[in-house]
């Protein structure tokens, strides 16, 4: 709730009013895409603020290019986004791409050949290593990614950027 102050011949009257930025978080009339959503980073240098504005202060700053972030708010032309990590902040749109990237999560991970875990192994990947996403299914255990200029199949559990029942045709 904001407070405002009004001038009322003489007296100040205290109202209490909703925040449009919480009245637009909850209704995102601004794109009307749904809400949360992954993007990626468009830059090697994205400022992450506090809030929705250059007036808000840069609490972080992402530095990886194609990185995914989480959309979980707007308003106007900023976005609320999360990382894997779970740091949260405004961007500006501009700093977003549709392209679907992933980030590798956990321990070095095998990329596979086939949608199979017994397939042989394309490449090794480590925790932190960028790629795009190119085709998984809303209940495959594997999703076919690239990373670099290698192809093949990861499984969903080893990536960030991809929600849970999600399908990316």
């Amino acid at each position: 709730m904001r407070r405002i102050n009004v001038l009322i011949v003489g007296l100040i009257l205290t109202v209490f009013a909703a925040s449009p930025l919480l009245a637009q978080e909850a209704s995102n009339p601004g794109t009307g895409l749904p809400l949360p959503r992954f993007a990626s980073l468009r830059s090697g240098e994205v400022n992450l603020r506090t809030g929705p504005g250059v007036q808000y202060p840069v609490e972080w700053v992402f530095q990886r290019l194609g990185m995914p972030v989480e959309i979980i708010a707007e308003y106007r032309t900023w976005r609320k986004v999360r990382d894997w990590m779970g740091v949260q902040g405004w961007v500006h749109q501009s700093m977003l791409g549709a392209k679907r990237d992933f980030i590798v999560i956990g321990g070095t991970r095998i990329l596979h050949a086939r949608a199979d875990e017994k397939s042989s192994a394309v490449a090794r990947l480590d925790p932190g290593v960028i790629g795009v996403i190119r085709a998984c299914g809303a209940t495959d255990t594997f999703c076919k990614v690239e990373v670099g200029d290698y192809t093949g199949w990861l499984k969903r559990a080893q990536f960030w950027g991809l929600r849970r029942d999600e399908a990316i045709p």
